[in-house]
């Protein structure tokens, strides 16, 4: 049987003004996979995260999620159709608990209305009670329940990147893209990263695309990886296929990354 893709990207470009940004992006990911993007800074990557997210509106290309165009959508309906992310850059809601922020990730799906709450009615205590246990589970799962009450920027790096992973997980993705994930961390927490990603893939029944410069990470649990340079494709295959890509190798890798990956 063929695997069923899950999301496709068509010739994704992105121009501001003169500059091309991403050129003819194009990717066909199967479902429940871990794939990666990489490349060198500035490559594009960021930008492709950004256009499949609705963050940005390509110039051109399209964007089909399980066979339904999504193109140009509004960040929070690409969120609902299924698609979750996290940052480069860590965004929480920084006055807010852990727990609380995962709990606005579970808005997403809510279903009574503001003035049901406003009354307190009880389909509406009901749901707050639900959405306070998942996101109680979600916080067992990557390991920060005991910190629940603790105000999110209290936690440390590597902790502060899972509770933006549940939060992400909080709105019931299919599919999860993570920007970066094993940034600032050290090589024990990379360790423990690397089988955490399968954990959620697996639990929670996930494709995963990420982008990640620690070639471990990369090289360790991704099925197959896209190289961008200067917003172009230059290779794309499997973790050995691309370790072994001249073009890879000078573009970015370099023969000391290939061997210690």
């Amino acid at each position: 049987m063929k695997p069923e893709t899950i999301l496709e990207t068509q010739a994704l470009t992105m121009r501001f003004g003169g500059l091309t940004a991403v050129g003819n992006f194009s990717a066909a990911i199967t479902r429940g996979s871990i794939v990666g993007l990489i490349g060198p800074n500035g490559a594009g990557k960021t930008t492709c995260f950004n256009m499949i997210t609705g963050f940005y509106t390509p110039t051109q290309g399209k964007v089909i999620f399980q066979g339904r165009e999504i193109t140009g959508k509004k960040p929070y309906l690409v969120c609902k159709s299924g698609i979750a992310r996290t940052f480069q850059n860590i965004r929480l809601f920084k006055n807010e608990t852990v727990l609380e922020n995962v709990m606005i990730g579970c808005h997403l799906r809510q279903k009574t209305t503001w003035w049901h709450a406003l009354f307190s009615l009880p389909a509406s205590l009901r749901e707050e009670k639900a959405i306070k246990e998942k996101s109680l589970d979600l916080l067992e799962v990557v390991g920060l329940r005991d910190l629940a009450g603790e105000k999110s920027t209290s936690l440390p790096y590597g902790a502060q990147r899972r509770l933006e992973i549940a939060r992400a997980l909080a709105t019931d993705p299919a599919f999860l893209l993570l920007d970066e994930p094993a940034a600032g961390m050290n090589p024990n927490e990379t360790r423990d990263l690397m089988a955490f990603i399968r954990q959620i893939r697996d639990r929670f029944r996930l494709t995963i695309l990420l982008i990640e410069h620690d070639m471990k990470v990369v090289m360790g649990i991704c099925e197959h990886i896209w190289v961008l340079d200067y917003g172009e494709t230059i290779a794309e295959g499997s973790p050995d296929q691309i370790k072994a890509d001249p073009k890879v190798i000078e573009a970015y890798l370099g023969e000391e990354a290939v061997q210690s990956a």
